[in-house]
């Protein structure tokens, strides 16, 4: 069935991985045929778990050593949020055992995040530096990130790509997903192709991110060959963990069935789940199902609220303001209410 005049289901503006275009839809409507831009990656990298983030647990549990109590009370006391004491034992450990990695990660994390001590990047890519020099994998992650950063120390590029090969050489997979987007950012073949890799292998460490921006990848045949098939697998791996662009992009290709059966009922849920969540590019697709009723039943008192959750936040569509534009004033109301509503679920 054709998707009907003005029911344009672009992909969202929602990876820094591509250059510019946008997903092929079957539209009549010469203003929603406008091409999504898609902007080339610069520096910050994406937003991932990182030592940057609040209690973002990433450095492993500190291993017990003959002798030790059954679970080590610093990284006990860190999960349990009691910062001091985390710090403290893990400053035992190291009188201990000077080459206890474990612990220096540690106190790298709470000198980065000011958890128990207050907040010192110099001294946290201190302790980053002796842990990586132990050859602990998440230092030298956290190390990468810094230099990029230039964050405890001066602005490194090829410092901090230095320490996410390493990192991402040994097993660590936010550092390849990073990686990957500073490879992507160069637009040579070789980089496109080893940062597919890259992406792959911190997509199979389930990091939702990686598997969208993979599913992108296979869209449109950059460092992959081309295969729709393949990138709906990966968008639905995402939405599974969470990612919503990843959502998003699942629930336009189960609606056009590109890569997958067809199916708007589903693809309806994926995009009303995504628009629950504020995706405004979700909640305009909703408005737009409810408005044809494409997997949803019509319903023009839904189709105006979550056309005014989306023009709320900054995206208009002049298609939908045109359909129900002579909504009747009790609906209206019912619809400013229901907008109002959904703009405070956090």
């Amino acid at each position: 069935m054709r998707v009907p005049r003005g029911l344009l289901l672009l992909g969202p503006v929602a990876s820094a991985l591509l250059a510019s275009g946008a997903l092929a839809a079957t539209t009549q409507s010469p203003e929603a045929a406008k091409p999504v831009t898609r902007e080339v990656f610069k520096a910050p990298l994406k937003e991932l778990p990182t030592p940057y983030t609040p209690s973002a647990m990433r450095i492993a549990p500190l291993v017990a050593k003959p002798g030790d109590k059954p679970v080590d009370a610093a990284f006990g006391a860190y999960q349990r949020g009691q910062y001091t004491t985390a710090f403290r034992e893990a400053t035992k450990r190291i009188a201990a055992d000077p080459k206890d990695a474990a612990a220096m990660t540690l106190l790298g994390e709470l000198y980065n995040q000011g958890l128990g001590v207050k907040q010192d990047p110099v001294k946290a890519a201190e302790w980053y530096r002796l842990a990586a020099a132990q050859g602990d994998v998440h230092a030298m992650a956290s190390l990468g990130l810094m230099s990029i950063d230039g964050r405890g120390g001066a602005k490194d590029m090829k410092a901090g790509r230095h320490w996410l090969e390493q990192a991402a050489e040994k097993g660590d997979t936010t550092a390849a997903y990073n990686l990957a987007l500073i490879l992507l950012g160069t637009g040579t073949d070789p980089d496109q192709a080893r940062a597919a890799t890259l992406f792959r292998k911190a997509a199979e460490g389930e990091i939702g991110a990686a598997q969208h921006d993979l599913g992108v990848l296979y869209l449109q045949g950059r460092g992959v060959p081309k295969d729709a098939s393949q990138a709906a697998e990966w968008f639905r791996r995402a939405a599974d963990n969470g990612d919503l662009a990843g959502e998003v992009e699942f629930a336009i290709l189960l609606f056009n069935g590109t890569g997958l059966p067809k199916d708007e009922a589903r693809a309806a849920r994926y995009f009303l789940h995504a628009a629950a969540r504020g995706n405004a590019i979700a909640q305009n697709r909703a408005a737009r199902l409810f408005v044809v009723g494409r997997g949803v039943q019509k319903n023009a008192v839904e189709a105006a609220a979550w056309n005014l959750a989306a023009s709320a936040q900054g995206l208009s569509d002049p298609w939908l303001d045109d359909n129900l534009k002579n909504l009747p004033a009790e609906e209206r109301q019912r619809a400013e209410a229901l907008a109002a509503e959904r703009a405070n679920v956090k």
